[in-house]
C-alpha cells in the first residue's frame, strides 16, 4: 500500500516530497492560509486550493487508516486473520471496501444462517454446494434434529440455504463486482407515491423518472432523495427483471461469480434458489441502500463545493468602502428600519418611519431621511432586498433627488442572514441598547461599506448562497465554509486598529477568544502603533503570532512594512532591498517603476527563496493589496416590482445571486430570483455555469416564462431567444469551443460492447425493461 503522503501527491499531480512537507506544517499547526502565503519554498508553492484538497484528503486517509487498524486488531483477537486476509486489508483504498472484507467477522445478531450452523448444518450445505449430484431431499434427511429446532426435511434444507446465502452475501468480491455493474448499468427510477400527486406538485418532474445511476447530476439527486424523504416519491435502482426463462442479471453474476450451473443434477435447482434468495433477501436492498449512499455523499459534496464557491464569490464582492451609508431595512405594515453609520461602520442614528400601506406616510418620511442624510453628509443608500425594498427603492430615488448637493447613490443589498445576526449573541454584544429590528438596518448599511467585514458575524449557512443546503452533511458543510472564509480573510487581510473581533476571529492562527483579547487590549490601550505590540496581547505567543501577522495590518503605524502582506520574519530581506539600492523603505513602497527593474535572485539566500522575494516586490509595489473588484452596482427597471409586472420577452438588468450545476438565478428585482438555465446561459456549449458568471456579477437577462402560481420566473442571457419558441441547440463547434479537449469525445472514445453472454443478457434486460 503507498503511503498516504504518495496517495496524495498522485491525486495532485504534485511531487511526494511536497505532499510530506505541507503534512509536517499542518501537523505542527500551522493553517493553510498561512502555509499558502508564507511556506512556498517548503510547499513548492502549492495554492490554497491545492492545500484545501490536500487537508480535505489527509483527513480521510487518516480516518481509514485508523479503521484499518481497528478491523485488524478485532479480526486478529478473533483468530481469523489470515496472511491473504490481511494483505487484502491493508491494500484496501476506500472505506466501503474495507467495510466488505470485515463484514464477515463483524459482530453481528445471531442469524438464521448461524443458528443453522450451530446445529450443524454446514456440513450438508457444503456438502451440495460441492457437489450438487447429491440430492438435496435424501441428504436431508440425516440432519434432522427436532432439539435443535430442525424437524422436518424443509427447515433442514432451508437451513442449509441460508447458511450459504450469508456465505455468499458477505464475499467481498462478489460485492464489488455487483456495486460496480449496478454504477454502471442501473437506472435510478423515481416514482410518485399513489394518491400524493398534489401534495408533492414541487417534485412533478419526478412522478415517472428513469435515468442512468451513473449520470445522476448532484442536484438532481438530492430533489430525488428530498422528495423521497418527505414521504412523496417511491425510488430504486432497476437493472432489468427477473423473468420465468431468465435470471435477473445480478442473479447471473452471483451464480457465476460461485461457478453455479444448471447441467439438471439433483442440487442445481436448489442452488439456484439460493442464488435467488441471496439476490433477492440479502443483496438487493443491501447494495440499494448502498449505492444510495454513495450517490447522496457525491452528491452532497458537490453541492458543498457549489455553496463554496459562491460563498467565496460573495465575501469577496466589491466593497463600496468608507463612505458614511444610510442602511433601510423595508418593511410595509411594521415601517422601515433606519440607520446611519460612518465611514468606520459607527452607528451615529436610527429611526422607524412608515412611507408605505397602510400607513402611507410618504412625505414625513422623506422629511425624516432628508434631516438625516443632511446631518450626517450621506453618501450612500443602502436598501435591504427583502419585502418592501422596490417601494424603498422609489424612495431612495426621491431622496436622491431632493438632496442632489449630496451626490448619494442607492444601492440594492441582499439582506440575507441579516434576520439571524440581529438576533444573535454577537449583535447583543456589540448594540446592547438598540433594538433589535435596527440592528438588522445597521448590518444591510456595513455590509454595502465592506462585505466581507459584515458577512463573517453571520453563520455562512444563513447567507443563502447553497444549492441544498439543509439536505447535505452540516458538519461537512461548517467545515467547507468555515475554509472559504477563512481564506477570503486572510486573502484580503484586516486592519488589528479597527476589525471586530468577528472578523479578527477569522484570522490565521486565531480563535475567539484571542480575537476578543485583541480587542479589549486595543480599548484599554489604544491603537496598536506596531505588530510586535501585538505579543502584548494575553495568551497570544510566538506560534500565533508567526501565523497571523502577515494577515494583521497596522495602517500608518512606526514601521511601513507593518500595512502590507509582508511578514514580520521577512523585515530583513527588504532591508537588504533598501540597503543595496541605497533608498528608504518608505520611497521603495510604492515605486512601481523602480521594483519591476529589480532582480529578485540577487536578494535571496539559504532562509529566503525566490517566491518569497517575488512576493514581497510584489507587496511593496502594491502594498495590503485588496484582491476584490472594483464596485459596480445593477439597475434594477422601474416599474418593475413583482412578478405580475413582467412581460415576456423583457429586457432586463439583474445580479447573480447563487450559482448552481444547473444554472445561475437573478435577482431583478421582483422579491423573487429568476434562473437562467445552463441551456440560456451562452450562444456556447456551457459545461459549467461558473465558467460564465459568479455570484456578484451584473448581467442582462430576457424574460423567457413567468409562472405566478409557482413563483418562477425562466431567464435567458441569450437575447437571441424568443419566448415561446424552441431555443436553437448549438452547433458541434460551439459545443467543443467551450469544452476542453481532454473532455472531447468522438465516437472512438466511447468504450467497447461487452462480449459474451453477460451483454446479450443485459441488453435482453433493457428491452424487457423498456416493454
Amino acid at each position: 500500500m503507498d503511503s498516504i503522503s504518495s496517495r496524495i501527491a498522485t491525486e495532485l499531480g504534485v511531487r511526494p516530497q511536497q505532499v510530506s512537507a505541507t503534512i509536517a506544517l499542518l501537523d505542527e499547526g500551522a493553517t493553510v492560509p498561512f502555509i499558502a502565503r508564507y511556506r512556498k519554498e517548503v510547499t513548492g508553492s502549492l495554492d490554497d486550493t491545492q492545500l484545501r484538497n490536500l487537508e480535505e484528503r489527509l483527513r480521510y486517509l487518516r480516518e481509514l487508516d485508523e479503521r484499518r487498524t481497528s478491523i485488524l486488531s478485532s479480526i486478529e483477537e478473533q483468530g481469523k486473520l489470515t496472511p491473504e486476509l490481511q494483505q487484502a486489508i491493508i491494500q484496501a483504498d476506500t472505506k466501503t471496501r474495507l467495510e466488505d472484507l470485515y463484514l464477515p467477522y463483524k459482530k453481528k445478531r445471531r442469524t438464521k444462517g448461524q443458528i443453522a450452523l450451530e446445529a450443524g448444518l454446514g456440513e450438508l450445505a457444503d456438502l451440495l454446494f460441492n457437489d450438487p449430484s447429491y440430492d438435496p431431499h435424501t441428504e436431508a434427511t440425516r440432519f434432522i434434529d427436532t432439539e435443535s429446532g430442525f424437524a422436518d426435511e424443509k427447515a433442514v434444507l432451508e437451513g442449509a440455504k441460508y447458511i450459504l446465502m450469508e456465505r455468499f452475501a458477505e464475499d467481498a468480491t462478489l460485492l464489488q463486482r455487483l456495486r460496480s455493474m449496478l454504477q454502471q448499468d442501473a437506472l435510478l427510477s423515481a416514482r410518485v407515491i399513489a394518491g400524493k400527486e398534489t401534495e408533492a406538485a414541487k417534485f412533478t418532474d419526478y412522478f415517472e423518472h428513469d435515468e442512468p445511476f451513473n449520470a445522476v447530476p448532484s442536484h438532481r439527486a438530492l430533489a430525488i432523495f428530498r422528495g423521497r424523504n418527505e414521504g412523496f416519491l417511491n425510488v430504486s435502482l432497476t437493472l432489468g427483471d427477473a423473468t420465468p426463462n431468465r435470471m435477473h442479471p445480478c442473479e447471473f453474476v452471483i451464480a457465476e461469480h460461485f461457478d453455479i450451473k444448471n447441467h439438471d443434477r439433483p442440487a442445481d435447482p436448489w442452488l439456484a434458489e439460493v442464488v435467488r434468495w441471496t439476490w433477492r433477501i440479502k443483496l438487493s436492498s443491501h447494495l440499494e441502500t448502498d449505492l444510495f449512499g454513495q450517490l447522496r455523499e457525491a452528491a452532497e459534496s458537490e453541492a458543498i463545493h457549489v455553496f463554496a464557491r459562491n460563498l467565496n464569490d460573495l465575501l469577496l464582492a466589491a466593497p463600496a468602502g468608507p463612505r458614511c451609508t444610510l442602511g433601510i431595512d423595508p418593511g410595509l405594515r411594521t415601517g422601515c428600519k433606519i440607520a446611519v453609520v460612518d465611514a468606520t461602520g459607527k452607528v451615529l442614528d436610527t429611526a422607524t418611519v412608515y412611507p408605505h400601506a397602510p400607513h402611507n406616510k410618504w412625505d414625513e418620511t422623506l422629511t425624516t431621511l432628508a434631516q438625516l442624510c443632511k446631518k450626517h453628509q450621506v453618501e450612500l443608500i443602502a436598501i435591504g432586498n427583502g419585502t418592501g425594498s422596490r417601494e424603498s427603492d422609489r424612495l431612495a430615488i426621491e431622496l436622491v433627488k431632493l438632496l442632489p448637493e449630496l451626490k448619494m447613490n442607492k444601492v440594492m443589498v441582499s439582506e440575507a442572514g441579516a434576520s439571524v445576526y440581529s438576533a444573535s449573541e454577537l449583535a447583543a454584544q456589540e448594540f446592547p441598547d438598540l433594538d433589535v429590528s435596527l440592528r438588522g438596518a445597521v448590518s444591510i448599511a456595513r455590509r454595502l461599506q465592506d462585505p466581507l467585514a459584515e458577512l463573517v458575524k453571520i453563520d455562512p449557512k444563513a447567507i443563502g448562497v447553497g444549492q441544498y443546503q439543509h439536505d447535505v452533511s452540516q458538519a461537512q458543510l461548517a467545515r467547507s465554509l468555515d475554509a472559504v472564509v477563512e481564506d477570503c480573510v486572510n486573502a484580503v487581510g484586516v486592519d488589528v486598529n479597527t476589525a471586530s473581533s468577528a472578523l479578527l476571529a477569522r484570522i490565521s492562527g486565531l480563535n475567539t477568544t484571542l480575537a476578543k483579547n485583541i480587542v479589549a487590549y486595543r480599548d484599554e490601550n489604544g491603537a496598536f502603533a506596531n505588530r510586535t505590540a501585538l505579543k502584548k496581547v494575553p495568551r497570544l505567543g510566538e506560534k500565533t503570532f508567526e501565523l497571523a501577522a502577515g494577515f494583521l495590518r497596522v495602517m500608518n503605524g512606526e514601521n511601513p512594512l507593518d500595512g502590507s502582506g509582508v511578514h514580520p520574519e521577512s523585515y530583513p530581506v527588504v532591508t537588504r532591498i533598501a540597503q543595496d539600492t541605497q533608498r528608504d523603505i518608505r520611497s521603495l513602497i510604492g515605486d512601481s517603476a523602480f521594483l519591476r527593474q529589480l532582480d529578485p535572485k540577487q536578494f535571496t539566500d539559504e532562509t529566503y527563496g525566490l517566491p518569497t522575494v517575488t512576493d514581497i516586490l510584489q507587496e511593496l509595489d502594491k502594498p495590503g493589496r485588496d484582491p476584490r473588484p472594483e464596485f459596480k452596482t445593477a439597475a434594477f427597471q422601474e416599474g418593475v416590482e413583482s412578478l405580475k409586472d413582467l412581460k415576456l420577452g423583457m429586457s432586463l438588468e439583474g445580479v447573480i445571486t447563487n450559482v448552481t450545476n444547473f444554472g445561475a438565478f437573478v435577482d431583478i428585482g421582483v422579491h423573487q430570483d429568476g434562473l437562467v438555465h445552463i441551456s440560456a446561459m451562452s450562444e456556447n456549449f456551457v459545461k459549467d455555469p461558473y465558467q460564465v458568471v459568479k455570484a456578484g456579477d451584473i448581467v442582462k437577462v430576457k424574460v423567457m416564462d413567468v409562472d405566478i402560481p409557482r413563483a418562477r420566473i425562466a431567464l435567458s442571457m441569450r437575447m437571441s431567444d424568443v419566448p415561446g419558441e424552441k431555443p436553437k441547440a448549438p452547433t458541434r463547434e460551439q459545443r467543443t469551443r467551450n469544452t476542453p479537449h481532454s473532455e472531447r469525445h468522438t465516437k472512438q472514445d466511447k468504450p467497447a460492447a461487452s462480449n459474451g453472454a453477460m451483454a446479450a443478457l443485459f441488453a435482453n434486460a433493457k428491452k424487457l425493461k423498456k416493454k
